[in-house]
C-alpha cells in the first residue's frame, strides 16, 4: 500500500487499518489513537475515519471527534455533510453546515451540492432558499453543479415555476439540468411540459443520458405519447445501450400504457435481467389491453421462475381477470391470496377489484355478499363499481341500494344525489325524487355539471388507474 505523503508512519498505519474496518469496536480503538496522535484534523485521516464510521453504521460517533476541533478544514465538513446526506439522519447535514458557519469556516463550491441533496430529499424549501441566498452572497452561483443542485431542490419541493425560472436564467445547461427539469415536471404529472422540455433539449443539441430517457419514457407512458416513445426506443437501439432493468422496465411500461403491448412483450423477452417491477409492467399492460388469459399465463410463469410477487402484481392480474371476464380464474387467485400463499393479505384495492369482477359478470348478489363480508367499511370505489355493474345489468333495486351507499359516504357530492334521483325517476318513485331534491336544496348540495352522467363509470377508471 502506497503511503500518504506528509503523514507519519503511524498515521499511514491507521489509514490502512481504517480501510479494513469490519466491526464497531475497532472504530472506538482507532478514535482513541487519533486523539493520542493528534491526527483528527488531518484531512486524509479524517476522510478515511468518516468512511469507516459510515461503513459500520457509526457515523454519529465521528461527530464529537471533529466538532471539538477548533477550526476543522472545509474538506472535513464537506465529507461529513456528504456522508450524512446518505443516511437515515439527513438533517445532521444541516446541523454540520450551521456548525461550519459558527466556526467561520467558509463553504466552497463542493459544500453546496452536498448540503442541497438532503434538503431536496427532505423537501425543505425554507432552508433550501436560505442556502440559495448564501450561495449568491458567496459568489458560488455560477458553478453549474451548484445550479443543478438548486434546480433539483426546487423540483423536489414541487416548485416548478421557480425551477423553470432559474433554468431559463442559466447561461449554460448540461444534461443534468435538462433531466432535472424533465423529472420535476413528470413527478408533478405535467407530462406535456416534461416532453416539451425533452424536445427542446434535442433542439439545443444536448445528448440525453439513460436517466433522461427513463424519465421521458415515463412521461410518454402517462400521456400516451407513443410516437415519442418509439423515437426514444429507436435512439436507445442506435446508441447500442444495454436494456438494463430500469430502462427495459420503462419501455415495457410505456408500450403497455400506450396500447402497444406486443412490442412491450418483445422488449420484455429481450431483457436478460428482470425485476418484479418489470413483470408488473407487463401484466398491467396486458390487463389494460384486455388480454386476460395472457396476463394470467405470465402471472403463473412469474411464479414458476421464482420471482416473488407483490401487492401490485396481484392487483394487476385481478384487474386482467376483471377486464376479460375471467371470474373463475380471478376468484381462484383471490382465494390463494386469502389463504396467505403470497405472504400478505388482500388490501382494499384487491377487494374492490373482486367487487368489480363479480359486478361486471352480473353476479350482483354475490358482489353484495362479498362487500358485506368485509371486516372494514366498504369504499367509494367498491360501491361505484357495484353501481356500474347494476346499471349495466338493469338491476334498478340494487342500483338504488349502491347509490344510497355513495350518498351516505359523500353527502356533499351532488353528482351522487343526482344519480340517485335519476334512478328514482326510472323506477317511478316520484315522491322520492321530490324529497331528495328538497333535501339537496336544504343542504345546499349542487350538481356538478357534466359529471353525474359518468360518475359511476369513473369508479371503474379509478380502480384501473390504481395499478398504473
Amino acid at each position: 500500500m502506497k503511503p500518504y505523503s506528509g503523514l507519519s508512519t503511524r498515521a499511514n498505519q491507521i489509514v490502512d487499518f481504517l480501510k479494513n474496518i469490519t466491526s464497531p469496536s475497532q472504530i472506538h480503538q482507532i478514535q482513541a489513537q487519533l486523539i493520542l496522535q493528534n491526527l483528527q484534523s488531518h484531512t486524509a485521516v479524517a476522510l478515511h475515519f468518516i468512511n469507516a464510521c459510515q461503513s459500520v453504521g457509526l457515523l454519529t460517533s465521528s461527530l464529537p471527534l471533529f466538532t471539538q476541533i477548533k477550526k476543522p478544514h472545509v474538506f472535513i465538513y464537506n465529507s461529513l455533510i456528504r456522508a450524512f446526506s446518505h443516511t437515515d439522519s439527513p438533517h445532521m447535514s444541516l446541523f454540520l453546515y450551521t456548525h461550519m458557519h459558527k466556526n467561520s469556516v467558509p463553504p466552497n463550491n463542493f459544500t453546496f451540492p452536498f448540503i442541497l441533496k438532503p434538503l431536496s430529499d427532505l423537501e425543505d424549501l425554507r432552508n433550501g432558499e436560505s442556502i440559495h441566498t448564501h450561495i449568491v452572497k458567496l459568489g458560488q452561483f455560477n458553478d453549474i453543479y451548484v445550479q443543478n443542485s438548486l434546480l433539483n431542490l426546487y423540483a423536489s419541493c414541487g416548485c416548478m415555476k421557480l425551477c423553470q425560472q432559474m433554468f431559463d436564467e442559466m447561461p449554460k445547461r448540461d444534461v443534468v439540468s435538462w433531466t432535472v427539469l424533465i423529472d420535476g415536471n413528470r413527478v408533478l404529472g405535467k407530462y406535456d411540459d416534461a416532453l416539451i422540455a425533452f424536445e427542446q433539449m434535442q433542439y439545443e443539441g444536448v445528448i440525453p443520458n439513460r436517466v433522461t430517457m427513463v424519465n421521458a419514457l415515463e412521461a410518454c407512458a402517462n400521456s400516451g405519447a407513443i410516437e415519442m416513445g418509439v423515437w426514444i426506443h429507436d435512439f436507445i437501439r442506435k446508441k447500442g445501450w444495454e436494456l438494463d432493468v430500469i430502462m427495459g422496465t420503462a419501455l415495457v411500461d410505456m408500450y403497455g400504457k400506450c396500447g402497444r403491448i406486443e412490442e412491450g412483450i418483445r422488449v420484455f423477452e429481450r431483457m436478460e435481467v428482470k425485476s418484479v417491477f418489470t413483470w408488473n409492467s407487463l401484466i398491467n399492460g396486458l390487463a389494460n389491453a384486455k388480454s386476460g388469459n395472457e396476463a394470467v399465463w405470465w402471472f403463473f410463469r412469474m411464479e414458476q421462475v421464482g420471482v416473488e410477487v407483490d401487492e401490485v402484481t396481484l392487483l394487476g392480474v385481478l384487474c386482467a381477470c376483471c377486464n376479460s371476464g375471467l371470474v373463475e380464474t380471478g376468484w381462484q387467485i383471490f382465494s390463494l391470496l386469502m389463504k396467505g400463499k403470497y405472504g400478505f393479505p388482500p388490501n382494499v384495492k384487491h377487494c374492490a377489484c373482486m367487487v368489480n369482477l363479480l359486478a361486471r359478470a352480473g353476479q350482483l348478489e354475490h358482489a353484495v355478499k362479498f362487500i358485506n363480508s368485509l371486516t372494514y367499511e366498504p369504499t367509494r370505489v367498491m360501491w361505484g363499481v357495484l353501481l356500474a355493474g347494476c346499471r349495466a345489468h338493469g338491476n334498478l333495486e340494487l342500483s338504488e341500494f349502491a347509490a344510497k351507499k355513495l350518498v351516505d359516504l359523500e353527502p356533499e357530492n351532488g353528482a351522487y344525489h343526482v344519480l340517485l334521483s335519476n334512478l328514482y325517476a326510472e323506477m317511478g318513485k316520484w315522491t322520492d325524487v321530490i324529497e331528495l331534491r328538497r333535501l339537496m336544496r336544504s343542504k345546499g348540495v349542487t350538481k356538478d355539471l357534466g359529471y353525474s352522467s359518468v360518475a359511476f363509470d369513473n369508479q371503474d377508471d379509478e380502480l384501473s388507474a390504481s395499478i398504473s
